[in-house]
């Protein structure tokens, strides 16, 4: 069978880097051709369980997702806003830290996500270098049923999160979402920004909120023209 690595990734649950970095290390059984994987679905399936992740095809794989052109980047980090100053000097501490200033969530939800954020962890790290964090639980939680958020977390103090560059953490973007597709499609717009070596240092300035917003803004307007050719 043959997928592209980020729909090999989607039904992994795991970040298009671990994917790509296990690939090469020869740890998950599928081979490159090209932008595609190949791969056969009950081997990847069988070594997919022997390590606690799920691997389940959908009947009908698409990579086009009709209904979700409007649930855009911008307005899932306005939902999320900023938080400054997130005190921790390990990762359990910044993301306790972080979710306990979630608003949109109940003290139940902020306890079930503080969990899942660390289950998630445990998995492989969140740190997808640069300094730069994505804390996402693996399932969807109950109170997120309609709109997807994006909460940024500066730091007070750069945490180790085992990152695949080894750099400590500075900032982290917590992405709760209602469903897959849309998770992918916010990833893959905050990815974007990401590999902008100039977005990344303005990052490290601990931007207010209207800079902040402005920028990824800008960005945002770049995606949908590169879309749209």
């Amino acid at each position: 069978m043959k997928l592209a690595i980020n729909e090999i990734a989607k039904y992994l649950d795991l970040p298009v880097n671990t994917v790509e970095r296990w690939i090469r290390q020869g740890k998950i059984p599928v081979h490159r051709d090209g932008p595609d994987c190949i791969f056969k679905k009950s081997i990847l399936k069988k070594w997919a369980v022997s390590r606690n992740l799920s691997f389940t095809l959908p009947k009908n794989s698409e990579t086009k997702h009709p209904g979700i052109e409007m649930e855009n980047l911008l307005p899932a980090i306005k939902r999320g806003g900023l938080i400054h100053n997130t005190k921790g000097d390990s990762v359990n501490a910044v993301l306790k830290a972080a979710v306990d200033k979630i608003g949109m969530l109940s003290a139940d939800a902020k306890k079930e996500l503080y969990e899942r954020l660390l289950e998630r962890e445990r998995l492989t790290s969140t740190g997808i270098g640069n300094g730069v964090a994505i804390p996402h639980p693996r399932t969807q939680l109950p109170e997120v049923k309609e709109n997807a958020s994006i909460t940024t977390c500066f730091l007070e103090e750069p945490v180790d999160f085992s990152a695949v560059d080894d750099k400590p953490v500075f900032v982290m973007f917590i992405l709760l979402s209602p469903s897959v597709k849309i998770h992918l499609r916010l990833l893959s717009r905050l990815a974007f920004c990401l590999r902008d070596e100039s977005f990344v240092k303005f990052l490290r300035t601990t931007p207010d909120t209207d800079a902040f917003f402005e920028r990824i803004a800008a960005f945002e307007k770049q995606i949908d023209k590169t879309d749209a050719l």
